[in-house]
């Protein structure tokens, strides 16, 4: 039989869910999702988790569960809040999720959770030197990989250029947002990444989000020392992630 754990992956606008087979990554059940709900506070998005949890059917109670968030997390606290309610600023998240989910899980960044997922399963397997996962969404996350080994809480889609978090110019809904063309956008996104070069020199940039279906548009309109690459696992990332963290942190697992 397969090893499995699920994964929830929590967004500014979504929340996905999928069982996910430990050995290849693949999705085991239908990926379900639903519209975060509108401000994003903890009590109701705690909710739509659960009716995902609950949609999913797990009859397992030992089935590890992985909930990715965006979010530096420390001690099951979330310390910031990117696109969400600030009431989950120095908030008890895990200790809200466990007992409303009636279930231990394990609670990681969002970012952190897809760039361990590429680690394992996609576009940065084998890899050696620093990888930096990027998400462009309604935010930028990112993740950093040095020889395989996750270094949690890289909350680098928030660097300051030009006087801005630069997120809030380059994200892709920046882009909708300011109905950019791919070409304007991609100018963007060179200043954000070659800053990001600059500071870190990674042997390796992967792209993941929703708009990464479409990084033929924007990706070679870039002009970086590092290789530049879609995210092979697309959006499915950070369930797949999650689900891997949730398996690798349980020592009776």
């Amino acid at each position: 039989m397969a090893r499995t754990a699920v994964g929830i992956d929590i967004g500014g606008t979504g929340i996905k869910g999928a069982i996910v087979d430990l050995d290849s990554g693949e999705l085991l059940s239908d990926r379900i999702k639903k519209s975060t709900p509108e401000g994003g506070e903890p009590d109701a998005i705690v909710a739509v988790v659960k009716q995902i949890v609950d949609e999913l059917g797990l009859d397992d109670a030992s089935l590890p569960v992985g909930v990715c968030f965006p979010a530096a997390i420390m001690d099951g606290k979330t310390l910031s809040a990117a696109n969400v309610s600030k009431k989950w600023i120095g908030f008890e998240a895990e200790k809200l999720f466990e007992t409303t989910l009636g279930r231990n899980i394990h609670f990681v960044n969002d970012a952190d959770a897809a760039g361990y997922a590429e680690t394992r399963f996609g576009a940065a397997k084998g890899v050696k030197g620093l990888v930096i996962m990027t998400t462009l969404g309604t935010g930028i996350g990112t993740a950093l990989i040095n020889d395989g080994v996750l270094i949690v809480n890289a909350e680098l889609g928030h660097l300051e250029i030009g006087g801005k978090d630069y997120e809030t110019k380059a994200s892709f809904a920046a882009k909708e947002r300011d109905d950019l063309s791919w070409k304007h956008w991609a100018k963007r996104l060179q200043k954000y990444y070659s800053h990001l070069e600059a500071l870190l020199y990674p042997r390796l940039i992967i792209v993941g989000g929703g708009v990464s279906k479409h990084h033929d548009e924007f990706l070679p309109l870039l002009d970086l020392r590092a290789e530049i690459v879609p995210a092979a696992l697309r959006n499915n990332a950070g369930i797949m992630g999650a689900a891997a963290l949730a398996a690798d942190s349980n020592p009776a697992f």
